[in-house]
C-alpha cells in the first residue's frame, strides 16, 4: 500500500487531503509540499520511524542532495567571496536545516511519566525484590557413629520415611530414629543365617518398612509396634539389594538379576517379574506417577519398564527402553520432581558420569563426567538442582545447577566413599552414610524460612540428643 503511494508521479498526486475509496477502506495520502507553516494542520500518522511527508520540503531535500555534487564540480572556480555568500544564503533560507527526511515527534507516553514517578519514589526502590544467594554450610550439621555398616556399593541400607523417621541397617540390625523428637530404638536383629540386612525401604504411609535379606527373603515390619507383619519367600535365589514401593506394590531386585512385583495385600503376593538384567539389580525407582519403573544393574544396563506390563504374561514382559551408555554399574537413580519424564542416572567407578534421559522417546539429553564414582542422586524439591554423592576418590557431595550442570557447591567430610543418601520429608536435610562408619546430616537444600522455623522448636536438629548410632 505504502510502496505504491511512494511510487506515484508528482503529476498524479492529490494537492490536498482526499479520501480514496478502495474496497470499503480509506487510505490517507498526504501532500508533497511543506505544511509546516500551518502547525494546526499537522497530524501524526503511523509509526514515528516512518518518514512523514507532511513534515518534508522536497525542494529543500533536492537542494541538499545535489548541492554537495555541484560543490565538488565547481571546487576549482569558486572564489572565497562566492563561497561565503553561498553559506550565508543557505543559513538564511534553510535555517541550518541538514536533514532530508523528517520523522514524527515521539508521542507522549503516560507510561514514561509513571515509571519516572515510581523510580523517584524511595519506597518503591526499597520494595524491589532481589534474590538472595543461598548460603550452603560446607560442613555437616551433625555426625553420628554408624558401626558395622556393610561397605558394599550395591546395597541400599538407608531410607528416610514420610513420618520423619530414618532407618539404617548396621550389620544384622535395623535401627530407627525419630528426627522430630530425637527418640531411637532397635527394630529387629536377624539371625546370622538370614543376614546381613541388604536393603531397607519405607512404605508410602511411613508406618511399615520392608527389609531385604542376604538369604533372598523380604520381611515386612510395623515400625510403631515393632511387629513382623509377613515374610516373602521364594521370590529370589540370592540376596535382595534393592527395594521400591508403588502404593501397595513392593518391587524387589536381587543379585539373580530378577525384578519382582509383590502385592503385599494378598496371600499370593507375586504379581509379575521383569527379566532384562544379567547381573545384580542394585537400583530401583518408581516414577512419581507410578507408571514407570527404572532399574539399574551391575551389568551396566538401565531399563525403563511400565506398570501396565504387570498384567501381561511373563514371556511378554519387555522393557520400553534399554540404555547401555554407562560403562559401570548403575545404582544411582532419581526421577525429576518438576518434569515427570526426566530421569537422572549415575554410573560406578569406571563410568563416573551422570546422564539425563527422556523416558518418553529414549533420548539421552546430557552426560556429565563427575570425576568419581556416583553412588546416589537426589533432586531438590524447591529449586532446579541435583545433588550427587560420590565414592573413590573424592568421597564428596556435589550440588549441581540444572540444566546447566554447573557446580554450585561441593561438600566434604567423609573419609571413605559415600554409600547411601536419603532426603528428609520436608526436602531440606540430607543424610549420608559412608564406609567410614559415620552418618552425617547436611543442610544442603534448606531455606531461610525453614531454618528460622526450626530454631523455634525444641529439637531443631535431627537426633540432637545423640552422638552415636548405638
Amino acid at each position: 500500500m505504502y510502496a505504491g503511494s511512494f511510487a506515484s508521479t508528482e503529476k498524479n498526486r492529490p494537492r490536498s487531503h482526499q479520501l480514496l475509496p478502495r474496497g470499503g477502506s480509506t487510505v490517507y495520502m498526504p501532500p508533497l509540499r511543506n505544511l509546516s507553516s500551518n502547525p494546526s494542520s499537522y497530524r501524526p500518522s503511523g509509526d514515528r520511524f516512518i518518514p512523514d511527508r507532511s513534515a518534508m520540503d522536497f525542494d529543500v531535500a533536492h537542494y541538499l542532495l545535489t548541492q554537495p555534487k555541484k560543490a565538488k564540480e565547481n571546487v576549482g572556480i569558486v572564489s572565497p567571496a562566492k563561497e561565503a555568500y553561498r553559506k550565508l544564503l543557505a543559513q538564511t533560507l534553510l535555517n541550518d536545516r541538514t536533514r532530508i527526511l523528517a520523522f514524527n515527534r515521539k508521542p507522549s507516553s503516560c507510561a514514561d511519566s509513571m515509571l519516572a514517578a515510581f523510580s523517584d519514589n524511595p519506597s518503591f526502590n526499597q520494595s524491589k525484590i532481589t534474590k538472595i544467594k543461598r548460603q550452603i554450610p560446607q560442613s555437616a550439621e551433625r555426625t553420628l557413629d554408624a558401626p558395622d555398616i556393610v561397605d558394599d556399593y550395591y546395597l541400599n541400607l538407608l531410607d528416610w520415611g514420610s513420618k520423619n523417621v530414618l532407618s539404617i541397617a548396621l550389620g544384622n540390625t535395623v535401627y530407627m530414629w525419630n528426627a522430630s523428637d530425637g527418640s531411637n530404638f532397635e527394630l529387629v536383629t536377624v539371625n546370622e543365617e538370614l543376614g546381613p540386612v541388604t536393603s531397607v525401604s519405607w512404605a508410602p504411609d511411613g508406618k511399615n518398612i520392608a527389609i531385604g535379606l542376604n538369604n533372598s527373603e523380604v520381611e515386612l515390619w510395623d515400625s510403631s509396634s515393632a511387629r513382623l507383619l509377613r515374610r516373602l519367600k521364594e521370590i529370589h535365589r540370592s540376596r535382595v539389594g534393592a527395594l521400591a514401593w508403588n502404593n501397595s506394590i513392593l518391587t524387589t531386585g536381587s543379585m539373580d538379576g530378577q525384578i519382582v512385583n509383590n502385592d503385599v495385600r494378598i496371600r499370593n503376593h507375586l504379581v509379575n517379574s521383569y527379566q532384562g538384567h544379567r547381573q545384580e539389580v542394585c537400583g530401583l525407582k518408581w516414577s512419581a506417577s507410578g507408571k514407570q519403573l527404572a532399574s539399574g544393574g551391575n551389568d551396566n544396563l538401565l531399563h525403563i519398564w511400565e506398570l501396565a506390563m504387570a498384567s501381561r504374561a511373563a514371556n511378554q514382559n519387555q522393557w520400553i527402553h534399554r540404555f547401555d551408555a554407562h560403562n559401570a554399574a548403575v545404582k544411582a537413580l532419581a526421577w525429576c520432581p518438576f518434569q515427570s519424564n526426566l530421569l537422572a542416572s549415575g554410573g560406578g567407578g569406571a563410568d563416573r558420569c551422570i546422564k539425563f534421559w527422556n523416558t518418553l522417546n529414549g533420548d539421552c539429553l546430557n552426560s556429565v563426567d563427575t570425576g568419581s564414582q556416583v553412588s546416589a542422586l537426589l533432586w531438590n524439591k524447591n529449586e532446579r538442582e541435583l545433588l550427587s554423592s560420590h565414592g573413590y576418590d573424592e568421597n564428596q557431595l556435589t550440588l549441581w545447577k540444572y540444566p546447566s550442570m554447573v557446580k554450585f557447591a561441593e561438600l566434604r567430610g567423609h573419609t571413605s566413599r559415600v554409600l547411601h543418601m536419603s532426603q528428609s520429608p520436608d526436602g531440606c536435610t540430607v543424610a549420608t552414610a559412608s564406609g567410614d562408619e559415620t552418618l552425617k546430616f547436611w543442610n544442603v537444600f534448606g531455606n531461610p524460612h525453614m531454618d528460622k522455623l526450626a530454631t523455634n522448636t525444641k529439637h531443631s536438629e535431627p537426633f540432637a540428643n545423640y552422638a552415636r548410632i548405638r
